[in-house]
């Protein structure tokens, strides 16, 4: 009997699961509809139904994974402790435990680089290094700098008074300082490490984020170069003057910060001894408070770049030693200074001391920006996750095969093929994260039994991130941020900003691709 059952020809391939709609459509025809119907729900609930994106990820992933024939035991677990685990949990927690430490000590850094003056002291320096005839790319420079640790809405707010400033002197149009600026901003937001869309995507592909920074800065700066010549021709052809009703963002740290401080230096100067306000009362502290007490001390340029280079340079160590040097004690004290975690917390630190202890503030000061910084970044983290619950769910039911088979068959690479899904969800939704970490989960498993490095791994996130970028619209936050931040009209904004990020994108796929054939 056993050689005739062993000559047998094999049982056609069948899913993982029934149930569901499989119970209507069979094999990969089955997975594949539920595949196609689950994004176009996701969609639907983003764009029309305006679903907070988290709750539509999470809700859509339930129903994909019922939909495949998952059980509710394999989805959710179960009450009582036991061997089953749950795909959601799984899901979240494996990409937050990577990812959430990074993006909560990048975004401290950047408060405290953003409050205590760095930008400003950056832009000034190289505006005056550059001069008048060259601000443009002063701008296009700060940008690139200082997006490196900053969010990309922070970034503008914190430099849009100097970007007026530079426009209203040269009198001429504010697109030729706002846009080499946001293109900085933009690609450092969308290509480099600590921002959320890298850092999820290498926490998915499990990808050295040491590789995603090398391969970020090598495919990032062409992008940049590119929409900075954008920039500069559209700057001289659509005149946008600068908007009269100037936005003064009220921002709460940094007015906590100079209150202290003005407190601080008054009670010294009142008692005579060291700046401290115990004991002193308030009324009698405001009574001597004077202008000078809230002038804060310039933040030298090499501590910027000191603070900012720092972290980016030990991961690159890091990532480095493990190739070119033997296991050893030396390269273990490489590797531990060069891991995100303790390479971020050493920037923290030194954010803490030499932007703000050194320069008078207080404990309370530090904990009150840090805090402050960290309440927008809960939704971030959140929709983060529910996209590795997505990614788990379609690997746990089966779509994830027959997703990497059918796009086997099409004979695109899978570089090409992460790239035009990202697109194809980014102008769909508008969200440059949820556009990648859903391109994430359909993609990882189409790469993996591939054997491929981990700089092409790495490639490959660039491709997925430049297409997260790709024509920023309407349905996109970022869109109305620049128009109503430095007064372009919808009409300027999408021959302006979107035809800049889809230069952008364009530009970083291309050498992204180009990269992918020799590495």
């Amino acid at each position: 009997m056993t050689p005739l059952l062993a000559a047998a020809p094999p049982a056609p391939e069948t899913p993982p699961h029934t149930g569901g709609l499989l119970l209507l459509l069979d094999g990969t025809a089955g997975l594949l509809t539920v595949a196609a119907l689950g994004i176009i729900l996701l969609l639907v609930l983003i764009i029309k139904v305006r679903l907070q994106p988290f709750v539509a990820l999470l809700a859509v992933s339930i129903a994909v994974g019922l939909s495949a024939g998952l059980s509710v035991t394999e989805l959710f677990g179960t009450v009582q402790r036991s061997a089953s685990v749950s795909m959601i949990e799984s899901g979240m927690g494996g990409i937050l435990g990577h990812v959430a430490i990074i993006i909560g000590l990048g975004t401290m850094l950047g408060a405290i680089l953003e409050v205590s003056g760095g930008a400003e002291a950056l832009s000034t320096r190289l505006l005056n290094l550059f001069g008048e005839k060259r601000a443009p790319l002063a701008m296009g420079l700060t940008g690139l700098i200082f997006g490196i640790p900053v969010f990309f809405d922070v970034g503008i707010f914190v430099l849009a008074p100097i970007v007026y400033a530079a426009a209203k002197r040269s009198g001429k149009s504010i697109l030729l300082y706002c846009m080499p600026l946001l293109a900085g901003l933009s690609m450092t937001h969308a290509f480099l490490p600590p921002h959320p869309g890298p850092v999820a995507a290498a926490g998915l592909f499990k990808v050295d984020l040491g590789w995603v920074i090398l391969m970020g800065i090598v495919v990032g700066i062409p992008a940049v170069l590119a929409a900075w010549a954008y920039a500069a021709w559209i700057g001289k052809r659509l005149f946008v003057p600068v908007p009269q009703d100037m936005l003064e963002a009220a921002d709460e740290a940094k007015a906590a910060v100079a209150e202290e401080r003005a407190a601080r230096r008054a009670a010294a100067r009142s008692t005579g001894g060291p700046a401290n306000t115990a004991g002193t009362g308030e009324a009698a502290v405001a009574a001597t408070t004077t202008p000078d007490d809230y002038a804060e001390e310039a933040v030298p340029l090499p501590t910027v770049f000191l603070i900012i280079g720092t972290p980016l340079l030990l991961i690159l160590a890091a990532t480095f030693s493990s190739i070119a040097l033997d296991p050893s004690t030396f390269r273990s004290v490489v590797e531990f200074f060069g891991h995100p975690f303790v390479a971020l917390t050493i920037a923290l630190l030194m954010a803490y001391y030499l932007l703000g202890i050194r320069r008078g503030w207080s404990r309370k000061s530090l904990e009150t920006v840090s805090t402050s910084s960290l309440k927008p970044v809960g939704n971030i983290l959140l929709v983060v996750g529910a996209g590795g619950v997505f990614g788990a769910v379609l690997k746990g039911s089966g779509i994830a095969d027959a997703l990497a088979d059918t796009f086997n068959d099409v004979g695109l690479p899978v570089i090409v093929l992460a790239y035009l899904i990202s697109v194809v969800l980014r102008v769909a939704q508008g969200s440059a994260t949820v556009a990648i970490v859903t391109t994430a989960g359909i993609v990882v498993p189409l790469v993996e039994g591939q054997d491929l490095s981990q700089a092409h791994l790495a490639l490959i996130i660039m491709a997925i991130s430049a297409g997260s970028i790709f024509a920023s619209h309407v349905n996109d936050g970022g869109f109305w941020i620049v128009a109503k931040y430095f007064g372009i009209s919808e009409r300027d904004t999408l021959k302006s900003w979107t035809v800049l990020e889809t230069v952008l994108s364009v530009a970083g796929f291309a050498m992204a691709a180009a990269l992918s054939v020799f590495i």
